[in-house]
C-alpha cells in the first residue's frame, strides 16, 4: 500500500554539533524529513526492542540471547500502538468478532502511517511496549481500577499498562506533607512528567502570605511554594529523554496573592534583562581595564585606566570586581566572566523562576460586572473568607492586560462560562485545566488525546470526504475509550475518577491549511462557519459513538447522578449547531454555526450528528463524560506533516524545509498553489507568484541587486561569480555578502564606503 524508504535522521545545534543521529529510519516516501526526525528522536523506543534481520528473523548473540536495541521503522510503532489497542479491546468485549478486531487494527495502522491521525505523545512513548516487546520495568507507583471487579489495584510493573493520558488536572490541599498536600503534589507531578504527560492545578486553596496558621505563626505564602514547583518542573524532561515538562498553575481572582501571581513572570523576565545587560556591560568594562592595565606596575597612574574605572562606577560595576580586575591584570591573568543571553533555555532563564509553567487566572462573571460598574474587587482569606485587600477592578484588569502583553502570562479562564458547560457538576465544579487548557474537568482526572489531520480527508477533485471523516471520528473515539481501559495513573484519586468519568480528548489539526486549500480566508465569516461545522460534526459524532458504546458496555459510572446536567449540555450543543436561541441556563450565549454561509453538506451533517448524539444519549446514556478537545498538536502535528497545528492559521507563506542530508530548502507552503488555483489564477500567474514569494536566488533578472549594480559598487567579477553560487544555498541574503564570499579587502572597503553600500 505504501512505498517505504530508509533515511538518516540528524538533528544538529546551530553551531553544527550533532544532537541526535540515527541511520536506516524506515518511513513512507511521502513523509517529510521533519516528520522522520520527530519519529526517530522522540517516538522510537530506544532500548529493549528485539532486533531482526531483513528476513524478519530475530538476531542472537554468541550465547543465543536475543539482541535488543531501538525501534527503526514506523511499521513497528504503528503495530505496537494499534496491536495494543486491539488486544485490550478484544479482551474486554469492544469488538463483536475477531474479524472486526482485525479490521479495526488494519484501519488504525493505516491512519497512523498515512498521517491521517495520531494519538497524543504519551501513547507513542509507552503504549504497547509490553504487548509488542514484552518490556516490564519496575513499578513506578501507578494504580488503576480493575474493570471487572471495580477495585483499586497497583501496577506490578511499568509497561503492562501504559500511561496514555497527556492531560492531568490535580488537586492540592493547604497542607505541607500529607497525602494530597503540597509536597505530595510535587511527587505526583514528577511521575506524570517522567512518562511524557502534562499536569495543571488550581492552587487557590493554599493560604496567602501572612495568613494565620493553626499551630501559630503565619503562612510563608503561595508564591514561595510555586517557585519550588517551577524548579522541579524545569529539572524533569517529559518522557525521560524527550521534551520539557508541561505544567499549568491557575489561581482564582480573589486569592490574596493574585497580584504577585499576575506579575510573577514579568518580574522574573526583568531579572533576565538585568542579567543579560549587566553581564555584557561587566565584561566590556572590566576586559578593557585588564587590557590597559597589563604590565603596569601602578595602573591607577594611567589616565585611561582611571577614566575606565569612572565609567565602570557610573555603570554600577561593583567595586570589588574592579579591584579584582586590577589585581589579575598585575599578575597577567584574564578575568573569566560569563555573558548571558535571552535564549529561553539559557543560563539566565534557568536562574530565574516562573519559566516552567503556563500561568492562568480564573475569572468569574462577577468580576466583569464589577469592572463595568467601576467597583472594587475583594481578595479574601482562604480559611476565614475575610477581606484581606481591596483593589479597584479596573486596576486589576489593567495589570492583567499589561502582564499578558509583556510576558504572554497570565492567561484567562472564564470560570462561570466553563462551569455552565460542565457535564458533571454534581461531583464538583471545574477548577482548573491541563497545561494547554484544552481539557477542563474535575480535579484529579485525566484525558488522553488524539487528533485527526483534516487535510488527509480532502482532495481538490472530490472536496472534503465527510463520510471518511465521520468514520475516523468513530474509530478514534473507540480507541481513546480503550485507552482509558488499559491505562495506569499517577495517583489513586486520578485512577478512581478516570474509571468513574472516562473523559476523552479527540480533536483535529491542519484546519488553517484546509481552509487555505479551498481559498477560504481564515479570518472570515465563511472560514468560521466552516470551522464550526467541522468541530460540531466531530463532537456530535464522538458523543453519538460514546452513546453506542454505552448501549453495550454501560454509561460511565457517575452518569445517572449527572444525567440531567449532561443532557442539558448536549441539548445546548445541538442548539448551537442549528442556531437556535433558547439556550438553557447560560449567561453568555455561544457563537452558533451561520446557517446561511456554512456549506450545505457540512451543515446537514452537523445537524445529523447532534440529532444522533441527543437521541442515542437519551436512550443509552454516554460512556464518557467528555469526548472532544481542540489541542495545540505541537509535536504530533509535526509527525503528521501538518502545515498548521490545531485550529491555528498558517503563520507564514514561505518556510524552510529540512533536507535529509542536512541543510534547509526554501519553499512556498504546499497549500498555496492549490489555493491560487481554487481562486481562479492561471498556471502562469501562479508560477510568477511563487517565484516572487521565494525570490529567484539569482542575480540574473534581479531588479535592484544584480551584476551591474554590484560591479558599479566595485565588486569584482570573481566575487560576483561566488555570490551567484551562494545565493542558491543560503537562507538569508546577509549570509552571502561577507568577507569569505567577496574577499576580505573588498569587504572592508565596502564597509568603509557610503552608508548602505554593503
Amino acid at each position: 500500500m505504501f512505498t517505504y524508504e530508509k533515511r538518516t535522521s540528524e538533528i544538529k545545534n546551530p553551531d553544527g554539533s550533532m544532537v541526535f543521529q540515527m541511520e536506516d529510519v524506515e518511513v513512507p516516501n511521502f513523509w517529510s524529513q521533519v516528520a522522520t526526525d520527530i519519529l526517530a528522536q522522540k517516538y522510537f523506543r530506544k532500548a529493549g526492542v528485539p532486533l531482526r534481520n531483513d528476513k524478519g528473523d530475530l538476531l542472537l548473540d554468541e550465547n543465543g540471547k536475543v539482541i535488543t536495541g531501538s525501534e527503526t521503522s514506523i511499521k513497528q510503532v504503528a503495530h505496537r500502538l494499534a496491536g495494543c489497542w486491539r488486544n485490550w479491546g478484544e479482551k474486554y468485549g469492544y469488538f463483536a468478532s475477531s474479524e472486526d478486531a482485525q479490521i479495526f487494527y488494519d484501519e488504525m495502522v493505516y491512519m497512523i502511517i498515512n498521517q491521517s491521525a495520531a494519538p497524543n505523545s504519551p501513547q507513542w512513548f509507552t503504549t504497547g511496549l509490553n504487548f509488542a516487546y514484552g518490556l516490564t520495568g519496575p513499578p513506578q507507583g501507578h494504580s488503576y481500577v480493575d474493570p471487572v471487579t471495580g477495585k483499586l489495584e497497583y501496577s506490578k510493573d511499568a509497561y503492562t499498562r501504559s500511561q496514555p493520558h497527556a492531560c492531568f488536572i490535580q488537586s492540592v490541599n493547604d497542607d505541607l506533607v500529607t497525602e494530597g498536600g503540597i509536597f505530595s503534589l510535587l511527587t505526583r507531578e514528577a511521575r506524570i512528567f517522567k512518562y511524557g504527560s502534562g499536569t495543571g492545578s488550581n492552587f487557590s486553596k493554599i493560604r496567602g502570605k501572612g495568613e494565620k496558621l493553626s499551630g501559630g505563626g503565619t503562612s510563608s505564602g503561595l508564591m514561595s511554594f510555586l517557585k519550588i514547583f517551577d524548579t522541579a518542573a524545569g529539572s524533569i524532561k517529559s518522557g525521560g529523554t524527550t521534551r520539557r515538562a508541561a505544567k499549568m498553575c491557575s489561581l482564582d481572582l480573589d486569592h490574596p496573592e493574585i497580584l504577585d501571581f499576575i506579575w510573577w513572570k514579568v518580574r522574573e523576565e526583568e531579572k533576565v534583562a538585568g542579567l543579560v545587560a549587566g553581564s555584557k556591560t561587566l565584561k566590556k568594562r572590566l576586559s578593557r581595564i585588564i587590557e590597559l592595565s597589563k604590565g603596569e606596575e601602578n595602573p591607577l597612574q594611567n589616565p585611561e585606566v582611571r577614566k575606565l574605572l569612572q565609567l565602570a562606577s557610573k555603570d554600577n560595576i561593583p567595586v570589588n570586581y574592579m579591584v579584582r580586575a586590577l589585581d589579575l591584570a598585575k599578575q597577567g591573568y584574564e578575568l573569566p566572566l560569563q555573558e548571558f543571553d535571552t535564549h529561553y533555555e539559557s543560563e539566565a532563564y534557568l536562574t530565574v523562576s516562573g519559566q516552567n509553567s503556563n500561568n492562568s487566572i480564573r475569572i468569574p462573571n462577577e468580576f466583569f460586572k464589577a469592572l463595568d460598574e467601576g467597583r472594587e474587587w475583594h481578595l479574601t482569606g482562604r480559611k476565614t473568607g475575610e477581606i484581606m485587600q481591596t483593589i479597584p477592578a479596573e486596576k486589576l484588569w489593567d495589570d492583567i492586560g499589561y502582564c499578558a502583553w509583556a510576558s504572554a502570562d497570565p492567561g484567562l479562564q472564564y470560570n462561570t462560562t466553563i462551569n455552565e458547560w460542565h457535564t458533571c457538576p454534581e461531583d464538583g465544579p471545574i477548577n482548573g485545566s491541563n497545561p494547554c487548557s484544552e481539557y477542563m474537568f474535575l480535579d484529579d482526572t485525566a484525558c488522553n488525546l488524539a487528533s485527526m489531520n483534516l487535510v488527509k480527508f480532502y482532495t481538490p477533485e472530490d472536496g472534503f470526504d465527510i463520510e471518511g471523516y465521520r468514520h475516523a471520528i468513530r474509530l478514534w473515539t473507540i480507541t481513546l475509550e480503550i485507552s482509558v481501559l488499559m491505562a495506569q495513573f499517577p495517583s489513586d484519586p486520578i485512577a478512581i475518577k478516570s474509571f468513574q468519568f472516562r473523559t476523552l480528548g479527540l480533536g483535529f489539526a491542519n484546519l488553517g491549511t484546509l481552509l487555505m486549500l479551498q481559498g477560504i480566508p481564515y479570518d472570515s465569516d465563511q472560514g468560521r462557519a466552516y470551522a464550526a461545522a467541522m468541530a460540531a460534526i466531530m463532537t456530535g459524532d464522538s458523543y453519538a459513538t460514546s452513546a453506542e458504546l454505552a448501549s453495550v458496555l454501560g454509561p460511565f459510572q457517575m452518569y445517572e447522578k449527572n444525567k440531567e446536567h449532561m443532557l442539558k449540555v448536549i441539548r445546548n450543543h445541538k442548539r448551537a449547531a442549528y442556531n437556535y436561541t433558547d439556550y438553557e441556563q447560560l449567561e453568555v450565549m455561544p457563537q452558533s454555526i451561520d446557517q446561511d454561509i456554512c456549506p450545505k453538506a457540512l451543515l446537514d451533517t452537523a445537524h445529523d450528528s447532534w440529532d444522533k448524539a441527543l437521541s442515542l444519549g437519551e436512550k443509552y446514556g454516554f460512556r464518557n463524560a467528555q469526548t472532544t478537545v481542540l489541542a495545540p498538536t505541537g509535536t504530533i502535528g509535526l509527525v503528521m506533516d501538518c502545515d498548521t497545528t490545531g485550529v491555528e492559521p498558517d503563520y507564514a507563506i514561505v518556510k524552510f524545509k529540512k533536507l535529509a542530508g542536512g541543510g534547509f530548502f526554501k519553499i512556498v507552503n504546499h497549500s498555496v498553489p492549490g489555493a491560487l488555483r481554487r481562486l481562479g489564477y492561471s498556471e502562469y500567474e501562479i508560477d510568477g507568484i511563487i517565484k516572487y514569494c521565494l525570490g529567484r536566488a539569482s542575480l540574473n533578472g534581479s531588479p535592484h541587486i544584480n551584476a551591474q549594480t554590484l560591479s558599479a559598487k566595485g565588486v569584482t567579477g570573481e566575487a560576483i561569480v561566488n555570490i551567484e553560487k551562494q545565493l542558491g544555498i543560503n537562507m538569508d541574503i546577509r549570509h552571502v555578502f561577507n568577507q569569505w564570499t567577496i574577499g576580505e579587502n573588498l569587504y572592508n572597503q565596502l564597509m568603509q564606503g557610503k552608508k548602505g553600500d554593503l
